[in-house]
C-alpha cells in the first residue's frame, strides 16, 4: 500500500481513536458511486473527521481530490491510499489503517472478500454496498467468527440494498406493540436508472443460481438455530395489495433475507415475526411485462456467452447523468400489524442507486466512527449495528421516515 508522500504525515495516529490514522477510508473513491460518497463526505464529513480515498490507481485518485478541493481548499492535502483488491498485503495495510472501511467495489462476490477478511483480521468496522446473497452467506461462513474475536463490525447492503426496507421495518415495528406477533409487508416503487457496475452485480447473481444455493445451505449449516422464537421472510406470490391500490409482485432480492436477520437478532420485533418483500406495479399489463422482463432476464444470465454481451453493453464505472439522477426517487411503503394495531408507514427519497445510495454509505460510515451504538461485533445487520442511530442520521440528511396512518 502506498500513501501519497504529501499527505502521509499528516494522518497522525490517535490512541484516543484506535491508535489507527484514519477514522474512515472509502475504497473504490473513483468509482461512479464511489465519487459521490466521496463529493457526500467532502460535503458532510464532520470537522476532525479523519478521512481518506482509496483505490488502484494513485493518479486517478489525485485527480479526484483536486475535483473535491475545488472550492474546499482544507481538502487539498486529503490523504490517498492505494490498494488492489488483487493484492492481500495492499488491503491489510489499508484494513489496519482505518477505524471503519467502506467499499464500493463489486461485484463483491469477485473483488469483496478479500477486504472483509483484512477487515475481520484487524478488528476493522466493514461496510459494502452488495446486494448479493452468496457473497453475504460466503462472508458469514469463512470471517463471522473471527470478526467475533477482534470486535470488527461487518456490515453489508448499506445502499438502496438494503437500508430503507432494513430500517424501514425497524421503524415500522417501533410503532407496534412489544411481545405480540408482527407481520409486516414492504412495497418498492422507484423511477431511476442504473450503473454499469449495478448491472454486472446483478447479471453475476442471475448467472450464479447454483452457486447462490450452495452457500445458502453452508450457512443454514453454521448459523445457530433461533431458540423460543421465529423470524421468517417467504416469498409471497403476486396479488393486488388493497393497501396500496397497486399489483405487488414479489421481490426475490437480498432485502428480505436482511430483514429477518435483524428480527432475528433484536427482540422487539416479537416472539412470531414474517416480512414479504413486493415491488409495487400500478396496472395489470405493467405487473405482466415486468414479470416477464425478469424471467428473461434470469434466462438470459444462465448462459455465459449472452451474459458477456449484457456486461459489455454498460462499462463498470458509469452511470446516470445529474440531471437523470435529479428526476428519479423511490418510495418503500409498509404496513405492520400486531397486537390487534395497524400501521402504514413511509421510507422515501431521491435517487435510489446512487445519490442515495451514496448518502447512505457516508452517513453509515460516521455512524460506526462517530456514535454511541450498541455493542455488537461479526456479521450484522444495520438495523442491529446501528438501528436509531442511523435513522436519524439519514432523516437530517433528507430521507423521509414517516408514519402515514394508524388504525
Amino acid at each position: 500500500m502506498d500513501i501519497g508522500a504529501d499527505v502521509a504525515d499528516e494522518a497522525g495516529a490517535d490512541p484516543e481513536r484506535g491508535g489507527r490514522p484514519y477514522d474512515v477510508v472509502l475504497f473504490g473513491a473513483t468509482g461512479f458511486v464511489g465519487e459521490l460518497t466521496a463529493e457526500y463526505l467532502a460535503g458532510h464529513a464532520p470537522a476532525g473527521c479523519r478521512w481518506a480515498l482509496a483505490g488502484r490507481s494513485l493518479g486517478r485518485l489525485e485527480a479526484l481530490r483536486d475535483r473535491l478541493a475545488s472550492g474546499r481548499p482544507h481538502l487539498a492535502g486529503l490523504p490517498l491510499v492505494v490498494a488492489d483488491s488483487a493484492d492481500p498485503d495492499s488491503l491489510r495495510e489499508l484494513a489496519a489503517s482505518a477505524r471503519v472501511v467502506a467499499t464500493t467495489v463489486g461485484p463483491y462476490v469477485w473483488y469483496g472478500e478479500g477486504l472483509v477478511a483484512a477487515c475481520a483480521e484487524a478488528g476493522t468496522d466493514y461496510l459494502d454496498l452488495t446486494g448479493e446473497a452468496e457473497f453475504v452467506d460466503l462472508v458469514y461462513v469463512r470471517h463471522d467468527a473471527r470478526a467475533r474475536e477482534t470486535g470488527a463490525r461487518i456490515v453489508h447492503a448499506c445502499g438502496f440494498d438494503s437500508i430503507p426496507h432494513d430500517l424501514g421495518v425497524h421503524f415500522t415495528v417501533g410503532q407496534l406493540p412489544e411481545g405480540v406477533p408482527l407481520r409486516v409487508d414492504g412495497f418498492v416503487r422507484a423511477g431511476a436508472a442504473f450503473s454499469g457496475g449495478t448491472f454486472a452485480s446483478a447479471l453475476t447473481a442471475l448467472g450464479r443460481g447454483r452457486e447462490v444455493l450452495r452457500a445458502a445451505r453452508e450457512r443454514r449449516l453454521h448459523e445457530p438455530r433461533l431458540v423460543g422464537r421465529r423470524s421468517r421472510a417467504p416469498l409471497g406470490g403476486p396479488r393486488f395489495s388493497r393497501e396500496t391500490g397497486t399489483w405487488a409482485l414479489p421481490l426475490p432480492t437480498l432485502d428480505p433475507q436482511v430483514v429477518a436477520r435483524s428480527a432475528a437478532a433484536l427482540d422487539r420485533y416479537g416472539p412470531d415475526f414474517r416480512y414479504r418483500h413486493y415491488a409495487s406495479v400500478k396496472t395489470l399489463p405493467m405487473a405482466l411485462g415486468g414479470a416477464a422482463a425478469v424471467g428473461a432476464g434470469v434466462a438470459a444470465a444462465q448462459l455465459p456467452p449472452v451474459r458477456g454481451w449484457l456486461m459489455e453493453r454498460y462499462s463498470a464505472g458509469e452511470g446516470p447523468s445529474a440531471e437523470r439522477r435529479a428526476r428519479s426517487w423511490f418510495s418503500v411503503r409498509f404496513v405492520g400489524e400486531g397486537g390487534g394495531r395497524r400501521v402504514f408507514t413511509e421510507v422515501s427519497g431521491g435517487d435510489p442507486g446512487y445519490d442515495e445510495t451514496a448518502k447512505m454509505l457516508a452517513e453509515s460510515a460516521l455512524c460506526l466512527a462517530f456514535d454511541p451504538l450498541p455493542k455488537t461485533a461479526g456479521q450484522v445487520t444495520t438495523a442491529v449495528a446501528m438501528g436509531d442511530a442511523l435513522t436519524a442520521r439519514l432523516r437530517e440528511a433528507g430521507i423521509r421516515f414517516r408514519v402515514a396512518h394508524r388504525g
